[in-house]
């Protein structure tokens, strides 16, 4: 599980610094509409993100991070996964997502990944677009860079790179197909990604050539970019510095 439905970013706002965000409805190709919430920077440095949630899907954890990047000056655009389950209203903490998990394939969630892309880029304002995920969603922003759609990067926190899911390759197999930079954030107490399983990732996009770098945070676990994980503020800091760091240096300037 990566957060409680009370956790928040542990990233303080910036006063000013985002006022223009708006809940969406989107349509992929193939006609399934789902939810998302979009964030536009006030001052926009051209970059924008594409947030991959966890297994929960939207909820208001991810709407405050689209937030906060927009505060960093970089659109954001939060999708959810269960349009075709579910529909596209908002849903309370009685939502059996565990239901459909088991039912998404790849294909589904590139689709609906190309449509947040595209609304993301729709007017103009993001040169560069990366991708962004946590846990389950962290797993599928590592696939995303085999999509072909010209990402300028994809950031996973807690991804796991190298299990197999019904539907969903595991990132390691797709490594020679990754097309962008990749930047991999981990806890290192975090039971469920072994360190074996990093390294072998790492040789991976090394034999690749996909330009990446993975990080581990000693003493770590899962879910510590969360503000109520008070011990680890230390890695949350510093992956979200890594964060912009890495979206910054792969923005070009106008």
């Amino acid at each position: 599980m990566c957060f409680d439905l009370d956790s928040h970013p542990p990233i303080q706002p910036i006063a000013g610094g985002s006022l223009d965000y708006e809940d969406l409805v989107l349509e992929s190709a193939d006609g399934n509409r789902f939810a998302a919430f979009r964030a536009r920077a006030m001052n926009p440095s051209g970059a924008g993100v594409v947030i991959l949630p966890d297994v929960r899907g939207l909820y208001s954890f991810y709407e405050e991070l689209a937030l906060r990047f927009a505060e960093a000056g970089i659109d954001a655009l939060a999708l959810d996964y269960f349009g075709r389950f579910a529909g596209a209203s908002k849903r309370d903490d009685s939502f059996p997502y565990m239901d459909y998990i088991p039912k998404m394939t790849l294909p589904d969630m590139r689709a609906d990944v190309t449509a947040a892309t595209a609304e993301l880029r729709r007017d103009g304002r993001v040169r560069a677009t990366f991708t962004l995920g946590f846990c389950f969603g962290g797993r599928l922003a590592y696939n995303t860079g085999t999509f072909g759609l010209n990402l300028a990067g994809s950031i996973a926190f807690y991804g796991g790179p190298v299990s197999e899911r019904p539907g969903f390759p595991a990132p390691i197999t797709l490594a020679p197909a990754m097309a962008n930079p990749v930047l991999g954030l981990f806890g290192g107490a975090d039971e469920g990604i072994p360190a074996e399983g990093i390294a072998q990732f790492d040789a991976a996009l090394t034999a690749a050539g996909v330009e990446h770098e993975l990080m581990t945070y000693p003493g770590a676990p899962h879910s510590f970019f969360d503000r109520k994980a008070a011990d680890f503020a230390d890695a949350a800091a510093d992956s979200w510095r890594r964060s912009l760091d890495f979206v910054t240096a792969r923005t070009p300037a106008a």
